[in-house]
């Protein structure tokens, strides 16, 4: 099956046809956490919107062909303050040690969450710290080229040596002067201009350079990574909108400077961010939470997945109530088809064979993900339309939710009371409690400690009173368990 893929380029600031550099090696990077703590719930966003790009690509071109690289940035400001703390504190170690070990931490942290959205790894995951000497390398051209000047043991890049600085974010450079919170430093010679090397001290992570001991700033790193694992042009970048300035206007300017010969990225794509009840995701209002505080409360990965694909990613994504308990709704349906065996495991070359067209095309223009799941409910309901097991439809329509990330379905072992009380067939349940008082009134004792005995085995509990029988879910209910009675 064709698919023709559109996607809007940033740069351009419109839709148009995705042509690879080379379709045998497509290339894509996307900027990656900051790992000094847990991802929220908006770091999550590109995770998942370049994860379906990554799939399609993967499904068009070949897994073997299609490079993405998304980096850990594990030197930054922040994660030396949350080590700091952390000797304050009492912890062992040197504050070197604890920073590399808070690192180790949270990337392990981090991996864990996105897995748990059905988000596969990239292909690579470089750490900043692994690419210092590229990135010396590259500043130390930067100078050479007359890009970048050394003032009191920084490096800094001077913004106006590069006249197409702002494009991508469509601002001139007095606008951002006058709009961004620049940091004022004398030694600079333009306010805009931003920190490629600067000073560390000698408890904190350092590396020994021409302008002394110190650590990259946080735009000249993924300039190195990109070029060291991509090359000086590669297919597409992508981020969130909020990294298109300062972040990725500092690294065009960067990499276009230090290979003007080259194009850097193809095409640039953000994703909206993301939003919780109609608001801004924030401490302050009390709505700010990380994806492990929802898996911990019982939020599946895959209901998190599902209701940030039903919203395009250039739109804001809006996290509600109502948006979760849909999404658990529908994935309680597909557990249950699968629980009543009408699907199997299919390999992977099944599944890119079985993948529906009219879902790559919803894809394939512009990551359409609200019409692809659209048309995933569509063949589920085109599957339930056969009662043979493990009918072709069936089969089709798994096949299209493992090709959108929906791999585990582990929303059947959900406690919380909505998730019971929607997977339970309340008809058998009602019918066994009114077996259980039809035997209590004939006296039939044996028969009614069998029907208590059964239903407590599944999970729910069994509440005799003087006038009624009731009862309760417990935290162990299977509902399979119910099933098999």
């Amino acid at each position: 099956m064709e698919v023709k893929i559109q996607l809007h380029d940033t740069m351009q600031r419109k839709k148009r046809p995705f042509e690879p550099i080379n379709r045998d090696d497509v290339r894509m990077y996307v900027c990656g956490p900051t790992v000094y703590d847990r991802a929220h719930l908006g770091n999550a966003r590109p995770v998942v919107v370049f994860d379906v790009l990554y799939r399609l690509l993967r499904h068009v071109y070949g897994p073997d062909h299609v490079t993405y690289v998304r980096n850990f940035t594990d030197v930054d400001d922040k994660i030396n303050a949350t080590a700091l703390a952390r000797k304050e504190a009492g912890a062992e170690g040197s504050l070197e040690e604890l920073v590399h070990e808070r690192s180790d931490e949270t990337i392990g942290w981090y991996l864990n969450d996105m897995r748990a959205l059905g988000a596969l790894d990239p292909d690579e995951m470089p750490r900043a710290t692994e690419f210092i000497g590229p990135m010396i390398a590259m500043i130390e051209d930067l100078i050479a080229k007359g890009h970048a000047y050394e003032a009191e043991g920084h490096v800094l890049f001077a913004v106006e040596s590069y006249k197409n600085y702002g494009r991508l974010s469509g601002r001139s450079v007095d606008d951002m002067i006058a709009g961004a919170r620049v940091e004022v430093a004398p030694y600079k010679r333009n306010p805009m201009d931003f920190v490629l090397w600067k000073p560390s001290t000698d408890d904190l992570p350092g590396w020994d350079s021409p302008w002394g001991r110190g650590r990259p700033g946080w735009h000249i790193e993924c300039s190195a990574m990109s070029y060291e694992l991509l090359g000086a042009t590669f297919d597409i970048h992508g981020g969130g909108n909020d990294l298109q300035f300062p972040h990725h206007e500092n690294e065009i300017a960067q990499s276009k400077c230090a290979h003007p010969d080259a194009g850097f990225a193809n095409y640039w794509l953000h994703n909206e961010m993301l939003q919780v009840e109609g608001k801004k995701m924030s401490k302050s209002l009390g709505n700010f939470f990380t994806v492990h505080d929802l898996l911990e409360q019982g939020v599946p990965g895959e209901v998190i997945r599902f209701v940030f694909l039903g919203t395009h990613y250039r739109k804001p994504m809006d996290w509600t109530e109502k948006k979760r308990a849909e999404a658990e709704s529908h994935l309680r349906h597909w557990h249950k088809l699968e629980r009543q065996g009408l699907s199997k495991k299919l390999e992977d070359d099944e599944i890119a064979d079985l993948v529906d067209q009219q879902l790559l095309d919803a894809l394939g223009d512009d990551l359409n993900t609200h019409e692809a799941m659209l048309r995933l409910k569509q063949l589920r309901k085109e599957a339930e339309m056969f009662a043979e097991k493990d009918s072709e439809a069936m089969r089709r329509f798994f096949a299209n939710v493992r090709f959108m990330g929906f791999t585990d379905l582990d929303v059947g072992r959900l406690n919380t009371m909505a998730y019971i009380k929607e997977a339970v067939d309340e008809v058998l349940l009602n019918s066994m409690i009114a077996e259980l008082q039809s035997a209590r009134t004939a006296k039939d004792w044996a028969k009614a400690d069998s029907i208590k005995a059964n239903l407590e085995a599944a999970g729910v509990k069994i509440m005799i009173g003087p006038d009624k029988v009731d009862y309760e879910f417990t935290a162990d209910f299977d509902p399979s368990k119910l099933e098999g009675l």
